[in-house]
């Protein structure tokens, strides 16, 4: 399906990865859990890598992708540092959360950019990605996330058993 040798293909499976790892770490959040420490140091860091080697692909000037990525990038940053440096301690809990769901988005927006670039069928739909069913799908996919960041956000920890 995509060819791993390549820069395209190794950003792509490398995405796909960590948005399959993400589902899990998102799932549990919402129930105010935290997910196995692996998956969620694996999430991490290819929601990270995914980003980063976005960068390496040639350009000229400044793109939205490039937007994109540089805000994924601290906010995939700023979930590491609530998780590992802040322990999640206080007010770092609820901006773990947010910004674990928040990583998870920002590979889901990329995601359908590209399968609207990339899939006939929705190319078809809309080939500038200005068009009207782009922007329902991606503001589905934002309402989505909003919701399930502030279930995420405002789940709270399971009290230990007795």
């Amino acid at each position: 399906m995509f060819d791993p040798t390549t820069l395209t293909g190794l950003h792509t499976w490398i995405s796909l990865i960590a948005i399959i790892l993400g589902i899990p770490v998102t799932l549990a959040l919402m129930r105010g859990e935290r997910a196995g420490a692996g998956i969620t140091a694996a999430f991490l860091a290819l929601a990270f890598l995914t980003s980063a080697t976005g960068f390496l692909f040639p350009f000229s000037g400044v793109m939205p992708s490039h937007v994109v990525g540089a805000i994924a990038l601290v906010v995939v940053l700023v979930a590491a540092y609530a998780l590992y440096g802040a322990g999640r301690a206080g007010a770092w809990r609820p901006v773990y959360a947010a910004a674990a769901v928040a990583s998870l988005y920002f590979l889901v927006f990329v995601a359908v950019a590209q399968a609207f670039a990339k899939v006939p069928a929705l190319a078809a739909l809309a080939p500038t990605q200005s068009e009207p069913p782009f922007a329902i799908v991606q503001g589905v996919v934002l309402l989505a996330f909003v919701i399930v960041g502030t279930l995420a956000a405002r789940a709270r920890p399971a009290s230990a058993p007795a």
